[in-house]
């Protein structure tokens, strides 16, 4: 009796979570006609290395893929294992950000709404803001059109919308990379974004309320973004 309980039990145990280590793209294709990133070449696959030497692969269905510059490896569930944070397209709705860990897709929010409309995470896409021990994820929406700063936070086993910052921005047309990322400078983690017309490098922080929005230098190129990224 107590073998079948402990098999009931052994069922009905969550299963283990999974340390992703390192995360590609694969299964390149030309099927999402784009191009925002400077080629007509998309992804179709993500493989996922899992500590302890597993390799997982997921394939996205014919509709979706991954337009992104790379996958993000970030602790999204604070539960001491990496998920994979994503940028992925529909060929009728566009970009969505999507967390995935070797069982599948953890979270996502809603599409956009519209092909050929993209997001662009700001560094890693997560970081804990305001310090309550809840990830918040952040990107810039359509940055060549809305240029809008959204932050999510992870609750719940889902994205909740919590704040949004109008006139930023951290990718061009054709550019084959995302300018910026979050850095640590000793008040807490700060987003470096560029301004909406190019024309300054920014820091944004943010503590669960409210932004706090400083103008670092003139938009030379992507060394002022490195300089700022490394609090000169």
């Amino acid at each position: 009796m107590w073998r079948l309980a402990a098999f009931v039990a052994a069922l009905a145990a969550p299963a283990a979570a999974e340390n992703v280590v390192e995360a590609r793209y694969d299964a390149p294709t030309t099927r999402y006609a784009h191009g925002v990133l400077g080629d007509a070449i998309e992804w179709g696959a993500l493989v996922m290395e899992v500590e302890g030497g597993r390799t997982v692969r997921l394939v996205l269905p014919q509709e979706r893929v991954f337009e992104d510059v790379a996958p993000r490896l970030y602790d999204v569930d604070g539960d001491g294992d990496n998920e994979v944070i994503v940028v992925e397209s529909h060929q009728a709705v566009g970009a969505r950000l999507a967390i995935y860990d070797p069982g599948g897709l953890v979270a996502a929010n809603d599409y956009i709404g519209q092909a050929n409309r993209w997001l662009a995470p700001i560094g890693v896409g997560a970081a804990d803001f305001d310090g309550d021990g809840l990830v918040e994820l952040v990107y810039i929406d359509r940055p060549h059109l809305a240029k809008t700063l959204r932050v999510f936070t992870f609750v719940d086993g889902a994205l909740k919308p919590i704040a949004r910052f109008p006139g930023v921005t951290n990718h061009r047309i054709g550019e084959s990379d995302i300018a910026g990322g979050i850095r640590y400078c000793g008040r807490g983690p700060e987003m470096i974004v560029a301004s909406v017309n190019w024309e300054r490098v920014l820091s944004l922080g943010f503590n669960g309320q409210r932004f706090a929005l400083n103008d670092l230098a003139p938009h030379e190129g992507r060394e002022s973004f490195a300089r700022a990224m490394a609090c000169e």
